[in-house]
């Protein structure tokens, strides 16, 4: 991160939504010890939601731009209450893993909270630079497997 950036300024690329996304994609270890550091700080936390459930999934065809669903996804979601902040976390992750969608939400409520935001903007850095790298891996597979036709 820019170490000019105004203390407790959520850089531009880490909006809200784009922070869940990277953390719903963090390595699942990773993101575990992070919340597991960030818990002796928060003081009691509520649980609001802890469940496993199915799910749509959306998706947009991008040649008629419209919406339709491919089918339905297992997903873990969480949802908690800071008790001393009032502030709450949220995530959710394919899968049936409670414990990441639970150190989401707590490493969203506390970055919410103001509580260690540089540790969790560096994670969060570290994890984009990762997840960037392996999707250029994936694409570049994927790239190596076109078929170029030509037609009369």
């Amino acid at each position: 991160m820019n170490d000019t950036m105004e203390a407790g300024a959520r850089p531009a690329s880490f909006s809200h939504a784009s922070m869940l996304d990277i953390l719903a994609r963090a390595d699942a270890e990773g993101i575990k010890a992070v919340a597991e550091d960030l818990l002796d700080e928060l003081g009691p936390v509520e649980v609001l939601v802890n469940r496993t459930g199915l799910a749509m999934l959306p998706y947009t065809d991008t040649v008629q731009n419209t919406a339709f669903h491919l089918g339905e996804v297992l997903m873990a979601e969480a949802h908690i209450r800071l008790a001393d902040h009032g502030t709450e976390g949220y995530g959710a992750v394919v899968g049936r893993d409670l414990q990441h969608a639970m150190a989401m939400a707590v490493v969203d409520a506390s970055f919410a909270s103001d509580i260690r935001k540089t540790d969790i903007e560096t994670f969060l850095a570290g994890e984009h630079r990762r997840q960037t790298q392996d999707d250029d891996i994936r694409l570049r597979k994927v790239e190596a497997t076109r078929v170029r036709m030509e037609t009369f």
